[in-house]
């Protein structure tokens, strides 16, 4: 008996923490931008919220303040936040392996795309940094309804690469990532190069946990990408 030819695995990369190295300066960004506010926050609680879309960040943090704010200031907070990034950007750098492993998977035909929850204005900001054309298949915060942890993002991705969501696995720094690929059918790798912890990987979904993209470059027969 014949049996079909097994899907071939394809990727949806998050993007800080997981292909450039921009966690932090994002945690001081939106630091500064809550101090323009007056909401004096410690970076470690800001840190936690990283991943999520700006939005449900803000949110979450004032929820934990007991602050509220309206909208408009919401909105403005966001905008501080990418101005804020913006005058670090010469700081941020590919993580270790990142411009080699997305090479050779495509050097192997292997589909991939980046799914983050920054908007369009800082995202695309990171094609040039790995070395990516501006045509590189990119979902961002601006072309999905909800940001993780909602499925959003993936299922964007995976309609972008024409592939099943259920087919992807999804590599992500943070457990927002790893949340969002579970309710998006998609198998769940985790890298440790955004600051959070092996077991919050794994208790989060992740079947596999890399230090950074260079180990899991050296580690793809594990995921089932063969020359």
């Amino acid at each position: 008996m014949a049996y079909p030819e097994p899907p071939r695995p394809a990727f949806l990369f998050d993007l800080d923490g997981t292909l450039i190295d921009s966690v932090y300066q994002h945690v001081i960004a939106w630091r500064n931008a809550l101090s323009d506010q007056g909401i004096d926050l410690s970076v470690w609680r800001i840190h936690r919220r990283i991943g999520m879309s700006g939005g449900l960040f803000v949110s979450a943090l004032l929820r934990e303040t007991g602050l509220t704010l309206t909208q408009q200031q919401i909105d403005d907070l966001q905008q501080q936040h990418a101005a804020a990034y913006k005058e670090q950007i010469d700081s941020v750098r590919p993580l270790p392996g990142a411009p080699e492993l997305l090479t050779e998977l495509t050097a192997r035909g292997v589909p991939w795309a980046i799914a983050t929850s920054g908007y369009a204005q800082t995202a695309r900001l990171a094609l040039g940094m790995l070395g990516l054309p501006p045509d590189t298949p990119m979902v961002t915060r601006d072309l999905v309804r909800r940001a993780k942890p909602d499925p959003d993002l993936f299922l964007a991705g995976a309609a972008l690469l024409g592939i099943d969501p259920h087919h992807t696995m999804v590599v992500g720094d943070s457990v927002w990532d790893l949340l969002a690929a579970r309710r998006a059918g998609a198998l769940g790798v985790g890298l440790l190069s955004g600051g959070y912890g092996r077991d919050e990987l794994e208790r989060s979904g992740a079947f596999r946990v890399y230090a950074d993209p260079a180990e899991m470059l050296a580690r793809l027969d594990e995921l089932g990408v063969r020359e």
